[in-house]
Order: structure tokens, then sequence, then C-alpha cells
């Protein structure tokens, strides 16, 4: 019953502004628009751009729906204005395009600042927590982002603040655990941005003799995917494991994490051994059996392990890597 209300709700707030949307690409197509295009530009434009939002908000204003999805309309309302109306015709949305779009991104992003300052003024007044920026930036987002866009926007910041904005070093409390000091990883990624920076000065200089747009593209790509890796090298320094209030927080950088119930741990081994092929049999490391792992924690209930982007893995036995393994032990036995 509740899903049928839910399913017709959606389809009142979505349904609605699709109509108007459609209705103008039928305006635009008929002979009416021919014989008046330059007054039915401007209202089709009006509509398309403002009248659809602002229904749309007007739909979503007593609902859990983040008002920032109207951000999506907007777009979606520029690209149908640019597709149906002529050229010539296309004047306000020009305008529309230059001045007022620009001022509405800045505008998101400041808001997203403001909430991620407030959360963290939050978390020092509370002080209940060990403050972790990531956890902080998705929570944030996800008030005011439509859910489909939070983890990517979130890793794509989060790879920018933890590479190139946070060099403070992380002193540890007695209750969290580093995971990167005596693993190969660290080394691992650095020797992969150090080939990718090689492979792409080389293959830059061949492509350019064959495409100087295609040398071009691959040098941003392989650029673009050097800054991620240096993000994730530098995150795993910023985010350790921490145990707090009864929860074991897995963490590994911004690449995967995990929360267990201290009372939903079966058991902690202290271990090299080799895993079992199980699906239920996961690793902390987003680099699989490339990292090598010394603690395999079992639980008794199945969890969750979020990988990049928001992929998820079911997980029994979770596998990985601890500098201080003994410590890490003995700080839950004694919980």
């Amino acid at each position: 019953m509740n899903k049928a209300i839910t399913f017709q709700r959606h389809l009142i707030i979505f349904g609605i502004p699709l109509l108007i949307i459609g209705l103008m690409v039928l305006i635009a197509k008929s002979s009416v628009f021919q014989s008046n295009p330059t007054s039915l530009a401007i209202g089709i434009t009006c509509d398309l751009l403002l009248t659809v939002p602002l229904v749309y908000f007007l739909l979503i204003r007593k609902t859990n729906i983040p008002k920032t999805t109207i951000v999506p309309f907007i777009i979606f309302g520029m690209i149908v204005c640019s597709l149906i109306l002529p050229s010539e015709n296309q004047y306000y949305l020009n305008l529309f395009k230059t001045w007022v779009f620009p001022l509405m991104e800045l505008s998101i992003l400041a808001f997203i600042i403001y909430n991620v300052r407030k959360g963290i003024k939050r978390f020092k007044h509370e002080k209940t927590a060990s403050f972790d920026f990531f956890t902080t930036l998705k929570k944030t987002c996800y008030n005011i982002l439509p859910k489909p866009v939070v983890i990517p926007f979130v890793t794509e910041i989060a790879v920018f603040y933890y590479g190139f904005i946070y060099w403070k070093k992380r002193e540890l409390s007695s209750n969290e655990f580093s995971y990167h000091k005596n693993s190969g990883t660290p080394t691992l990624l650095i020797a992969i941005i150090l080939i990718v920076a090689i492979e792409t000065f080389v293959l830059h200089a061949l492509l350019v003799k064959w495409s100087n747009i295609a040398a071009w593209i691959l040098t941003c790509l392989s650029i673009y995917s050097g800054i991620q890796i240096f993000g994730f090298l530098k995150s795993m320094t910023k985010r350790p494991i921490s145990i707090e209030n009864n929860k074991l927080y897995l963490r590994y950088g911004i690449m995967t994490e995990c929360t267990i119930a201290i009372e939903n741990i079966d058991s902690i081994e202290l271990s090299s051994k080799d895993l079992e092929k199980d699906k239920a049999v996961q690793r902390l490391s987003f680099l699989g059996e490339l990292e090598s792992h010394n603690v395999i924690i079992k639980l008794k209930t199945e969890q969750t392990l979020i990988g990049l982007y928001g992929i998820k893995r079911k997980f029994k036995v979770l596998a990985l890597y601890i500098d201080n393994k003994n410590e890490f032990k003995n700080y839950i036995n004694n919980i």
C-alpha cells in the first residue's frame, strides 16, 4: 500500500514537469511556432528554464526530496531548449547559460561548503567522535544533493581535499590504528603514479604526430588518473581505523569502509594465511590480493563493505592489514 502511494506521489512530482516539457516540444515543432517564432521562443524558454523548475519546487517543497534536485530539471530544460529552438531564437537561452546558470552552480557549491563547515563546527562543539572530513561531507551532501550523485561528487571532492589541501600530519589517538606504514600499498601506488607519468610523456609524443587533439585528451586523462591515485594514497594517512562507542570503523583511505558493532565480532585472528575463495570473504584493501593481510575478522552476522563510488559487497569474514595488530586486538578484547 505504501509503495503504491509513494509511486503515485513520485508520478505526480516528476510527471507534471515532464508533461510541461513535452508540451513545449510539441509547440516548438508545430505550425503555430513557424508563424510567430520570436514571441513563442521567449515563452518556451521561460517555461523550460523557469516555470518547470518552479512547478517542481512547489511539488517537492513538503517532501524529503532535496531541493537541489531542481538543478537537473534546469539542465534538462537547457538541453531541450537548445535542441528544439532555432539558433536565431536562442538569445535568452544564451543569456541564461552565460550569466544565470554559472551563478547557480557557485551558489550550490557555496551552500555545500557552508553546510560542511557547520558539520565541522558541530563536531568541535559536541566532541562525541573523531572528526572525519569524508564522513561529514557525505552526510552533508546526502541532505542537499540527489542520492545517485552524492558518492561520485563526494569522492571527487575528497580526492582533491586529501591530495592537495590536507597536509597537516595526522596524530593517532589510543583508539586509532594505522595500516599504511608497513604495508606495500603506498610504494605500489607511488610506482603506478610514476609509470603513468612516464607512459603519458611517451604516448603524448607518439600520438601528437597522428592527432594533436587525441594526444592532449589522453594526456589530460592520464593527469586526472594520477591525481586520483595521489588523492587515494594521501587519504590512507588521514583516515585511520578507529574504535569508538563500541563500534569498529574500518577505513582504507576513501576507497573502502564499513562500520561494525563490537558485539558482532565473533573472533579476531592474527594471521596471514590464504583466504578461502568465498563471496562472504572480502578484503578491506581495494587492491584485493595484491596487498597482504595480517588480521582476519570473523563476524556473527553479515555486513556490507562500501567501496569506491558506492560499490557494495557483503561479507562475514574480512581480511586487512594493521601496523600494530597486537595492540588492535588487545584494545577490542578489553572493551
